[in-house]
């Protein structure tokens, strides 16, 4: 596997390749949201805020698959990458990998972001992080010009509807591809590569 350009689902799990991506970060499609993240974490600087994936389109893509809240998986001061990616090595970013597969959606065309941007330590949800994350989504999307097409990836993300409700976007819901959806509703986790096909369509 060569790790400049490793792409397979837990790939993250080598160091090599996830050195490899950081070098990266400043490609430039990328750099914008780089620089976006330098800025949330230098605001809150107690979160850990993970990167976007250099593989993923960056300001180029079209679709932004918008999760709930990152895992200890995108910590770099753990045993995790600092990237939000699909080639994390966790189930559901392995699930994620598998389905955008399934789904026939190029990299170039996705970008990946979650509504709570960053890490404290806590898998719980607050309003106000609710609120300050639909705050930093409203910087994020001027950066991403292409941008078509938002799927709302779980129930916390799809708390964010209403923002927006007002532009000319297409808003498609589908479950969140974790374990514990894959548990406890196993219909719902087994529609979401179709929902993200007919995501892709133009």
């Amino acid at each position: 596997m060569k790790a400049d350009t490793a792409d397979c689902a837990r790939s993250f799990r080598l160091p090599e390749v996830v050195m490899a991506r950081r070098r990266m970060v400043q490609d430039p499609h990328i750099a914008p949201l780089t620089a976006f993240v330098e800025n949330l974490r230098a605001k809150r600087p107690t979160w850990e805020f993970p990167d976007f994936d250099p593989l993923d389109g960056g300001v180029d893509a079209d679709i932004l698959f918008l999760l709930e809240k990152p895992g200890p998986m995108t910590s770099s001061g753990g045993k995790g990458s600092g990237f939000i990616s699909r080639n994390n090595d966790d189930p559901s970013a392995e699930a994620t990998f598998v389905f955008m597969n399934k789904a026939g959606l190029p990299r170039k065309r996705t970008v990946l972001w979650n509504i709570i941007p960053g890490w404290n330590g806590s898998r719980k949800v607050t309003s106000a992080e609710l609120r300050l994350g639909v705050e930093d989504l409203n910087v994020l999307l001027p950066l991403l010009p292409k941008l078509r097409t938002i799927v709302l990836v779980g129930k916390r993300a799809q708390r964010a509807r209403e923002l927006f409700v007002n532009q000319d976007l297409r808003i498609f819901d589908s479950a969140h591809p974790s374990p514990i959806v894959r548990a406890s509703r196993p219909d719902a986790w087994r529609a979401i590569p179709s929902i993200w096909t007919h995501a892709g369509y133009d």
